[in-house]
């Protein structure tokens, strides 16, 4: 799989993944500010007439742009249970074994038809078997208990989650750099 280009504000924040053409586009169009890490491509393009040289854009692992494409970062960003089973390290946050993606479910703790909505804060990693054994119950009604508390990612965070595989190791650190206290896959 292709490395991916972490792309950040001008301030610094980080916004999104783009791709290598993606960034290619934001150089030609002058609006990359600054930039950090190896270089992860080159790009090389036509021949101009008067000098001879062919035209080489070395792209960084890390780039800030300015400009219309000025974004400011996202506040809110989709659950799903890719990023949420890497949120909870692919554990079952209640009896801690480790499981692939597949034999992982997403748990309400409190459960929707109680209430309960489907949001960060209230959605954990399961296994099938403890999902079934809690069912449509309270946690105070198993005995079952949670292994860790459930968090809304910040954005740096659902960053990495997001591209958990793809992330090269000067991009992380950037990364890492703005987890919170709360953030405990991939560490």
């Amino acid at each position: 799989m292709e490395a991916q280009i972490l792309r950040l504000n001008i301030a610094g924040q980080p916004v999104e993944w783009v791709h290598w053409q993606t960034a290619v586009t934001l150089y030609v169009r002058d609006v990359v500010a600054w930039s950090l890490g190896d270089t992860v491509r080159r790009v090389r393009g036509g021949v101009n007439r008067a000098s001879g040289q062919q035209t080489v854009i070395a792209l960084p692992s890390i780039i800030a742009s300015n400009g219309e494409r000025l974004a400011r970062p996202r506040t809110t960003y989709p659950l799903n249970n890719k990023t949420l089973f890497a949120r909870d390290g692919h554990l079952c946050m209640y009896c801690g074994g480790p499981f692939a993606e597949s034999e992982l479910t997403r748990d309400h703790i409190l459960p929707l038809s109680r209430g309960g909505t489907d949001i960060w804060e209230n959605v954990v990693a399961s296994c099938r078997r403890c999902n079934q054994h809690k069912g449509n119950r309270l946690l105070a009604d198993t005995a079952l208990e949670l292994l860790a508390t459930p968090y809304r990612p910040n954005l740096a965070e659902y960053l990495a989650l997001l591209n958990d595989r793809r992330i090269r190791a000067d991009q992380m650190e950037f990364l890492r750099s703005q987890f919170s206290k709360n953030y405990r896959a991939l560490n």
